[in-house]
């Protein structure tokens, strides 16, 4: 079940959703502190944590799924549009033509997760990164139902990371956000970012979301012995005396 795009844009309007971008954003940061000449794909709702890589990346967009709805980003008139409203399931993209994607509230709302994991695949250049945020399912923002990470399905770490390696994606680091109570409150502006630092020390398990960067995995393709016993065959046939009179050596 996606969440509607009216109520996700009116929760990041807020002072809590805002609060909530500023401390998720220093992790994506973290992760990716530059991305010049870089080409970043946002899936879900990831407009908010975009605007952190628009000053110095090649190309930032947007994909949002049709079941969520789409809105106009950014919001300054006169701008180009960068969102489209598209199906997850076939993103309406080249292959190999981003460099990085970041995924917000799109796992836990899709019903078709391998499927929307294998096209992040598809249009990653090779050695290209995904960063996925979900929320955690032992944090209490998966049980805050005015909050957008209590929508979908959750995810422990575990499960999270082998959803990534089945999709062909390797792990390379995880880290986690959203330590504060998902409720406002004045001086949550002044020390939320020091409660996030400490409590990723000190009680990972807890936090509200788990941040996850995956790098694309090319695999060697499989050894076919089938094929290469057919060609070791018609090479002894051919080998072979075509003579039926003559003496034919068998092992």
């Amino acid at each position: 079940m996606w969440s509607d795009v009216i109520d996700l844009r009116n929760f990041y309007d807020r002072p809590l959703g805002r609060a909530v971008v500023r401390l998720i954003s220093r992790r994506l940061r973290a992760l990716w502190p530059r991305l010049e000449q870089q080409r970043v794909l946002g899936i879900g709702f990831a407009t908010p944590y975009l605007d952190v890589f628009r000053g110095e990346a090649e190309r930032v967009l947007a994909v949002m799924p049709a079941g969520q709805g789409v809105m106009r980003w950014p919001d300054a008139e006169g701008g180009g549009g960068l969102v489209a409203l598209a199906d997850e399931n076939v993103l309406p993209f080249p292959d190999r033509s981003m460099d990085r994607i970041v995924m917000v509230h799109c796992l836990e709302s899709t019903a078709e997760v391998r499927t929307v994991l294998r096209e992040c695949w598809r249009v990653l250049a090779d050695g290209g990164r995904l960063i996925a945020v979900v929320a955690n399912r032992r944090g209490l923002w998966a049980w805050a139902e005015r909050a957008p990470f209590a929508q979908g399905r959750p995810f422990s770490q575990r499960q999270i990371t082998k959803l990534l390696r089945d999709g062909m994606f390797a792990p390379i680091a995880t880290t986690t956000a959203l330590f504060m109570p998902p409720v406002w409150w004045r001086l949550f502006g002044s020390w939320a970012a020091a409660l996030d630092d400490l409590g990723a020390k000190l009680f990972p398990t807890i936090a509200g979301v788990v941040v996850v960067e995956a790098e694309k995995q090319i695999y060697a393709v499989p050894f076919d012995a089938v094929p290469a016993r057919q060609k070791r065959q018609l090479a002894r046939a051919q080998s072979s005396p075509m003579d039926p009179q003559l003496p034919i050596n068998r092992p």
